[in-house]
């Protein structure tokens, strides 16, 4: 198994305080990472602030933040400060995000996304070093900033990357790549485009269950919600799944929900979500390490006891 196994945080139905207990089983049954997200939950930064002050023996993520919904300067300071609660043990992760967060919920402009991306990515590659940074990007500028409270171990910048462009930009100027909504088998493709000699950081989405049929319906959910947003959609037919999936964004784009869940083909889910017994789940995830992945990142879709369950079953332990 991966020198490095993380696993997705907060968790749902399990109070933010509550982590406290979880956080230590999870660096007791031998997972190396705690990565969080940043969606229409908890914000990325202060969970693993929480993680960082109680437990020393695990990595930190954030997968990711997005380049618009802060300033630039301000993902500095958050970075920074993670960087000295954690010292070593902290990856930002950026990313373009969706329009849906930046502009419904957040009111800004999703506009130039892959230059938006580049120029927080060097900015904040000369900031986090601590430099002083007055510069007139293509998307923002900046006048004299320089963090206050220099670090001494910048964190690492890992780039959010769905298609060709961004991958590139990643294996050019970043640490790693964060990816997700891919099958084991299109790591490779991927890792064409942004090359091997970097972190491959994956958020894998897992439903521990035998019932096969009733995965797939949670599976079909989950693919439903996330690959009609325009930048997945393009991500998945660059790929090559666009014939799988048309008759899914047809029916989504006329209005009709329950076709579109309907028409995912079963192949599709279980390239893309990894579902089954615990046994089959452990030997789906150690595909996508054998395919490149550096930094698998479980996002395990259960609640309560069964949450804690596949905790443990999925652990290092039991590879």
């Amino acid at each position: 198994m991966t020198t490095r196994y993380g696993i997705t945080v907060p968790f749902e139905g399990i109070s933010l305080l509550e982590h406290r207990e979880v956080i230590h089983e999870i660096a007791d049954l031998g997972y190396s990472d705690l990565w969080s997200a940043e969606i229409d939950g908890a914000d990325g930064f202060s969970i693993l602030a929480f993680a960082a002050a109680i437990e020393p023996r695990l990595q930190l993520g954030v997968a990711i933040v997005p380049v618009y919904t802060r300033g630039p300067a301000l993902i500095a300071q958050s970075a920074a400060a993670l960087a000295e609660l954690a010292p070593g043990r902290f990856t930002l992760g950026i990313g373009a995000s969706s329009p849906v967060i930046v502009e419904r919920w957040n009111g800004e402009s999703y506009t130039k996304p892959y230059q938006r991306s580049r120029d927080t990515l060097r900015f904040l590659t000369a900031a986090l070093r601590g430099e002083k940074v007055t510069e007139e990007y293509e998307t923002f500028s900046v006048k004299g900033f320089k963090l206050s409270r220099p670090i001494e171990q910048p964190p690492k910048i890992h780039l959010a990357a769905l298609r060709a462009g961004m991958l590139r930009l990643a294996g050019r100027e970043a640490d790693g790549v964060i990816l997700n909504w891919l099958s084991a088998g299109d790591v490779e493709t991927v890792l064409a485009e942004s090359g091997r000699d970097i972190e491959v950081t994956a958020r894998i989405f897992v439903i521990p269950s035998d019932n096969a049929e009733e995965a797939r319906a949670i599976g079909r959910r989950m693919v439903a919600a996330y690959l009609n947003v325009a930048g997945y959609a393009a991500f998945q037919q660059w790929i090559g799944r666009g014939p799988q999936l048309e008759a899914m964004w047809e029916a989504w784009e006329a209005g009709d929900r329950k076709r579109a869940l309907e028409v995912i083909p079963d192949d599709v889910v279980d390239d893309l979500i990894v579902h089954g017994s615990y046994e089959a789940c452990r030997a789906h995830i150690q595909r996508y390490v054998e395919h490149g992945v550096t930094i698998p990142v479980l996002a395990i879709a259960a609640t309560g006891d069964k949450l804690r369950e596949a905790i443990r079953e999925l652990s290092p332990g039991h590879h």
